[in-house]
């Protein structure tokens, strides 16, 4: 409960932080599931429509709800749409009225000759191996109609900006279609997004069904390009998805989150932190950083376990972070360019020049491009660009002039730089120590 003393693991204590998160660039705000369940984990749904007591309920998200606001930030909520709880109204009427139960048809291939490990004396379709979790019938209209009300309980009762949907991967399409017909209906600015680990994004993501999907794709060239030291994985990547996608959608960008392991953990180099996080703020889609990967922290997946990559942190550890951790300074950094360069945001994306260790491209804006250059050498080196005027480098706030419609660029060894045109930096950049 919130209290005077020290908190976390609650809504209060995301709302303890909205001003350090508000520091970082943190725009929208998005929540692994808070719908009551009787795990820890939150992906056993048992009531949709209420908030887990373990996070502070009902009054808790209000006032998250309220403080974000006067921030101009959004919160997006994690939807468990393929699977329920056991203690869900649904499944506890089957145990209980088995053949006569209403909502036999709510869950896939119920079967009442069969068992469970639970010793109930039916079995049916369950989530990756576990009971806990039983398979919802998406097909079934009343299981639609059902959590369609559900979405629009959320935006009715407290306004919320978005739904990211669990698995969306392996949702039946039709589900996907009505879900996205309440979007539309709810909130002219509601956000669908879905978890897509597989295949072609534009079959999620598109006009009739969500609006953005994960784009695992490039997580895995980010990380991958830079321990191979080979920058041609990210391009061929960036134009595979380009390819697919028709260049239309703006995907759901990351290098970590709760079901892989932490980014830090991940780089062979661990200098590489830097170029991979520019990346991630310059390159079309929508940058996302996971909690606690800001410190840099470590996550490893031990022994088929996820726990050592969902960590209880201790803020009061990390109080001065954006004085004293590099990696915090940069995530800053980062955003405060971001949200001030809209070239980033909506600028159509060239490369420029890609060699195994070097790689720049640029991101066009009304007429305006911003320059961005990586190296993931341990040397620095310099670069020839075809561009003509003056830059700053919004991270070393140093000055580049072309000659004779040639810019040379250095960039310094395991590093990135975004280089702004002079006439639109609007601010002085002031140099980002991201190296300890």
């Amino acid at each position: 409960l919130k209290n005077n003393t020290i908190y976390g693991g609650t809504l209060w204590g995301i709302e303890d932080k909205l001003d350090y998160l508000l520091s970082l660039g943190v725009s929208t705000i998005y929540l692994s599931p808070i719908f009551a369940s009787v795990s820890n984990h939150k992906y056993d749904t048992g009531d949709y429509m209420t908030v887990d007591e373990m996070f502070g309920g009902e009054e808790a998200f209000r006032s998250l709800l309220e403080k974000a606001r006067e921030r101009g930030m959004s919160i997006i909520l994690d939807g468990v749409f393929n699977h329920t709880g056991r203690d869900f109204f649904a499944f506890r009427d089957i145990r209980e009225n088995r053949e006569n139960s209403q909502f036999r048809d709510w869950y896939c291939n119920l079967n009442f000759w069969g068992n469970n490990s639970f010793g109930d004396g039916f079995s049916y379709d369950n989530w990756g191996g576990y009971d806990l979790l039983a398979k919802l019938n998406q097909r079934n209209p009343a299981v639609r109609d059902y959590i369609c009300d559900v979405i629009r309980f959320w935006v009715s009762e407290f306004d919320v900006d978005g739904i990211r949907l669990d698995a969306a991967d392996v949702m039946d399409f039709e589900y996907m279609k009505a879900l996205r017909s309440v979007a539309n209906e709810v909130k002219a600015d509601f956000w669908l997004m879905g978890e897509v680990i597989h295949g072609n994004y534009s079959r999620w993501a598109n006009d009739g069904t969500l609006h953005s999907v994960t784009n695992y794709m490039l997580h895995k060239a980010l990380y991958s390009a830079h321990n191979d030291r080979n920058y041609f994985e990210v391009a061929h990547t960036i134009k595979y998805v380009n390819d697919m996608t028709g260049g239309k959608l703006k995907l759901y960008t990351f290098v970590d989150n709760h079901d892989v392991e932490r980014i830090y953990t991940k780089l062979r180099n661990k200098a590489h932190f830097a170029p991979v996080h520019v990346m991630l703020y310059t390159l079309p889609g929508i940058p996302s950083i996971y909690y606690g990967s800001e410190f840099g922290i470590e996550g490893k997946k031990e022994r088929g376990s996820d726990d050592s990559l969902r960590p209880e942190l201790n803020y009061e550890e990390f109080r001065n972070s954006l004085e004293t951790n590099p990696c915090t300074r940069l995530i800053a950094a980062l955003g405060r360019i971001r949200r001030s360069t809209p070239a980033l945001c909506l600028g159509e994306y060239k490369e420029l020049l890609l060699r195994n260790t070097v790689f720049a491209y640029s991101r066009t804006y009304e007429g305006k491009s911003v320059i961005v250059t990586l190296n993931n050498a341990d040397t620095a080196a310099e670069i020839t660009l075809d561009f003509g005027g003056t830059f700053i480098g919004a991270l070393s706030g140093r000055k580049a002039t072309a000659n004779g419609g040639k810019l040379l660029l250095s960039v310094e060894a395991n590093s990135g730089e975004i280089w702004i045109p002079e006439d639109i930096g609007g601010e002085s950049f002031e140099p980002v120590v991201i190296t300890e």
